[in-house]
């Protein structure tokens, strides 16, 4: 079993920033791919980024060059570096972790976070 509690959500204006971060307990950090995803009011969720153990990188079009994905396997932690935030990145943040890394990197996450609120205005 793996717990993950995100936290560093809250209100921001357009234009700034914020920095998610997701605490994993319950099995080696390192050995795990790590996933960020996001779902705004009557939307689905929908995969904004993702880094592999071995640290590699993804991310969703709408927001590369704007948000960064990062880990520290020495704090159990990965984090979403988010810059020039737009109302429309408004959701509920949600960390995700893969045991397998096989459908990298939007399918097959095994354990998911409560979520964490972002609201951007305008």
């Amino acid at each position: 079993q793996v717990q993950l509690v995100e936290s560093g959500g809250g209100l921001v204006q357009a234009g700034g920033s914020l920095r998610l971060s997701c605490a994993a307990s319950g099995r080696t950090f390192s050995s795990l791919h790590m996933g960020w995803f996001r779902q705004a009011p009557g939307k689905e969720r929908e995969f904004v980024a993702a880094i592999r153990r071995s640290g590699i990188t993804y991310y969703a079009d709408s927001v590369k060059s704007r948000f960064t994905i990062s880990r520290d396997n020495a704090k159990n932690t990965v984090y979403l570096q988010m810059n020039s935030l737009k109302p429309e990145d408004t959701a509920v943040y949600y960390c995700a972790a893969d045991t397998a890394g096989l459908n990298m990197p939007k399918g097959s996450y095994d354990y998911w976070g409560q979520g964490t609120q972002v609201t951007v205005s305008s």
